[in-house]
């Protein structure tokens, strides 16, 4: 599944909960939907930050990824797991968003990525970005980055839906 067909996915099913069940926690620990959706437009955005730091390199990288990130990349896909991100600010999503806030985020999200699609392929390959646990990523690898997180958090969507009875 592409980036815009993932993306389009989330919205389509963004517009059918209620302000009542995109924000409900079912129990400490567990996000809730908004909080699902807050954390991969940001990241997402994140992500495509990363791209622009790589475009606009001047120096040549040739240290290489992880072996988590040479997996990552071999199978087009995060594993299966459940990741467990460290506590603090920048790892507690939003819940405060409404389904118009959202929605204008996937929607910035979509245009950022149009944006770059084309020129991704053409920025050097050695101008890289280090990732903390995938290892130095280059535009092509980062604006990838951003549809397989979409999708790594397709599992998650449908426990949270299953906790509100959707």
């Amino acid at each position: 599944m592409q980036y815009a067909e993932i993306i389009d996915l989330y919205k389509t099913d963004l517009k059918r909960y209620s302000l009542e069940q995109l924000r409900h926690i079912s129990e400490k620990g567990v996000w809730s939907i908004a909080q699902m959706y807050d954390h991969m437009i940001l990241t997402a955005l994140d992500y495509l930050d990363q791209v622009q730091r790589c475009a606009s390199a001047s120096e040549e990288q040739h240290e290489s990824k992880t072996e988590a990130g040479e997996d990552v990349f071999n199978n087009h896909s995060f594993p299966p797991i459940k990741i467990k991100l460290p506590d603090g600010p920048a790892n507690n999503p939003s819940n405060a968003g409404t389904i118009d806030d959202l929605m204008r985020g996937l929607d910035f999200v979509l245009e950022r990525m149009s944006q770059w699609e084309g020129k991704v392929r053409t920025i050097n390959p050695n101008y890289k970005v280090r990732h903390d646990g995938f290892g130095w990523l280059n535009a092509k690898e980062w604006f990838e980055m951003v549809g397989m997180h979409f999708r790594h958090h397709l599992r998650q969507k449908a426990e949270l839906n299953q906790r509100i009875g959707y």
